[in-house]
């Protein structure tokens, strides 16, 4: 305490403070007698001058006031002012009255203190608007390019904000607020006024000749979506402000970014348990199955940041281990890694792989997920990728002695209509099984729903279609799917895997629905073309598919964790036996078994099963 003491005393702004605080004692004075001072009590004044400074400052050196920033100058600033006031009024009126000055007013305290405030705030507010006029004009000097004008919109809240951040970027100048609450229309916020509604924001921007708005809506806002689907490539510039975890990247800054795909979601950036995560992770071997897919190999990445020991990448693809492998080279170029091709179907290779390395962690991502390829012609190697290749490497970290072992599992496992989606309910049963046979493992599953931007996904689909000037072709109007960025995704695996007890299946936060046919046009929109020109092609359901996906099946509920973004299905627990029976069921299909012959099976073993009518 006595060094931040020492430090408010040697602060440079008591050359101004100082002399307020004086004028401020005499002022009070003045104002006591009508502007006129009598003899005897200018006596007190000059007698008591010195007890006043030195009594407020030490009340504003005990508040630390002189280390605030006059140029950042805030409300918490002022208020921390107030306190530091208050106590230096305080402690002069005890000194003073402790001398028993005869006649001395005591009114002059009560007034005094309020002008010491006034005065001090009124200085630093002064330079904070001193300071940015500077800054705006040296914006504005000759040569340089003019700021453009923009549009806010937004809530007053949002607003407030967006327009502190863009005070420190240039090259912008806001032309208005545009807020979807009518009880605002006609007020000013920090000199801007509010213009109307969103509904008139083509009026507005034309009115005042406007191409760019900034989107100050909260992640997931109803209107930020209304206005990205309305307005995104339909003549207005869309910008947002960067999120907070995308500051917290290297070289980041706060200007304003065009709006982007996964804007639309509307997701907040995952807070995970660093420290939890760095105890599991650093210093440990951990070991990813699926390495070389846009998942396994986001888990790669996030691993990667806590430390491990050593990264063992194995994917069947020899070209994604490649590509993985440049990749953690250049952003990891420190981290030992081993990267190897070998296939989940070979329990005698993962055995070996996993003796040679003894992971900590096992984060499973290896499996087949394209529902109507995995309907037609190749339901059994969904079946023996998917499910064995699961139990495979579920037994091969117990045997390892792994601590733990985490399944990425899907939507499409609730009440699935897909062979996709039944052989990942199969492969939940199947590491549940696994649980109670090296119950020194704890064995996870974490269901999520689609991932914006992977491998398989519709978005490469419809920029691929987009590029050849189309159409793009979406199955239903109406047809849904939940989404998340694939580091949110990857994220909340790992953090699952820390949290998980054993055979538990946790359940992510999916957020709100988006419909395909809107993501569609918005891909079309900021690829800078018009649905004129890249029409939509409805094509109708396809094999295996829903209209709408869930992450629960009808007879399950789920608990709450510590992760505002993970829940715990309450799911019936697999059969001791459960792996040996599904195993000798697979074995038993044969080489190439029927279509029938797998989905009767699958309808004994996954009562939830529906397959689509016209499917045999």
């Amino acid at each position: 305490m006595l060094t931040a003491l020492r430090r408010s005393l040697a602060s440079k702004s008591w050359l101004v403070d100082l002399p307020l605080i004086a004028l401020a004692w005499w002022a009070a004075f003045w104002l006591r007698f009508n502007l006129g001072l009598p003899h005897p009590y200018f006596e007190h004044a000059v007698q008591t001058t010195s007890i006043a400074l030195s009594c407020m400052a030490l009340g504003l050196a005990l508040a630390r006031v002189p280390r605030q920033s006059w140029r950042y100058v805030s409300l918490s600033d002022l208020r921390q002012l107030a306190g530091g006031v208050a106590l230096g009024a305080v402690l002069t009126t005890a000194v003073v009255m402790g001398l028993r000055i005869e006649g001395f007013p005591r009114s002059v305290f009560l007034i005094s203190a309020p002008l010491v405030l006034v005065l001090l705030a009124g200085a630093r507010a002064a330079w904070r608007t001193l300071v940015e006029q500077a800054h705006t004009r040296a914006q504005a000097q000759p040569g340089a390019a003019p700021p453009q004008p923009l549009l806010i919109v937004g809530t007053l809240e949002e607003a407030d904000q967006a327009l502190r951040t863009l005070k420190g970027v240039a090259g912008w100048r806001v032309a208005g607020v545009v807020s979807p609450h009518t009880p605002d229309q006609g007020r000013t916020l920090q000199g801007v006024h509010v213009l109307g509604a969103p509904d008139e924001l083509a009026r507005i921007a034309a009115a005042h000749h406007v191409g760019t708005v900034l989107l100050a809506s909260a992640p997931g806002a109803p209107l930020r979506r209304e206005i990205m689907l309305r307005w995104a490539g339909a003549g207005l510039n869309l910008l947002t402000l960067p999120t907070a975890d995308e500051l917290l990247r290297p070289g980041a800054a706060p200007a304003p970014r065009e709006v982007r795909l996964e804007d639309l979601l509307g997701r907040a950036p995952v807070q995970l348990d660093d420290a939890g995560l760095s105890a599991l992770l650093r210093g440990q071997t951990v070991l990813v199955t699926g390495a070389g897919g846009s998942i396994g190999a986001e888990l790669c990445r996030q691993v990667a940041r806590f430390g491990p020991a050593r990264l063992v990448c194995v994917d069947v693809s020899e070209y994604a281990t490649y590509a993985l492998e440049q990749d953690l080279r250049r952003s990891h170029p420190a981290l030992p890694a081993a990267y190897y091709t070998a296939s989940v179907r070979e329990p005698d290779r993962l055995r070996a792989l996993m003796r040679a390395h003894r992971p900590g962690v096992v984060l499973h991502a290896a499996a087949y997920k394209h529902v109507p390829l995995m309907e037609a012609h190749n339901e059994i190697e969904a079946l023996r990728t998917n499910v064995l290749g699961t139990l495979h490497a579920a037994r091969a970290a117990g045997e390892a002695g792994a601590a733990r072992f985490v399944l990425v599992s899907t939507d499409k496992a609730v009440n699935p209509t897909s062979v996709m989606g039944a052989s990942k309910r199969l492969a939940e049963q199947v590491v549940q099984a696994v649980a109670l046979e090296h119950p020194g493992t704890q064995v996870v599953s974490v269901r999520f729903g689609n991932v914006l931007g992977s491998s398989g996904s519709v978005v490469p689909l419809f920029r691929a279609q987009i590029e050849q000037g189309g159409p793009v072709t979406v199955t239903h109007p109406e047809i849904v799917r939940y989404f998340m960025t694939i580091p949110e995704a990857a994220q909340l695996v790992l953090q699952a895997g820390l949290m998980g007890r054993s055979g538990q299946i946790f359940v992510l936060d999916m957020g709100e629905p988006v419909k395909i046919a809107d993501l569609a046009r918005l891909l079309i929109r900021l690829s800078g073309k018009a649905e004129q020109d890249v029409p939509i092609a409805f094509t109708g359901l396809r094999p295996g598919e829903k209209l709408y996906e869930e992450l629960l099946a009808d007879d399950e509920t789920t608990e709450p964790t510590p992760h505002p973004k993970l829940r715990v299905a309450k799911v019936p627990g697999a059969a001791a036996d459960a792996a040996v029976v599904i195993t000798a069921w697979i074995d038993s299909l044969g080489a190439a078994p029927g279509a029938a012959a797998v989905r009767e099976g699958l309808r004994r073993r996954v009562p939830e099963y529906r397959p689509q009518p016209g499917e045999s």
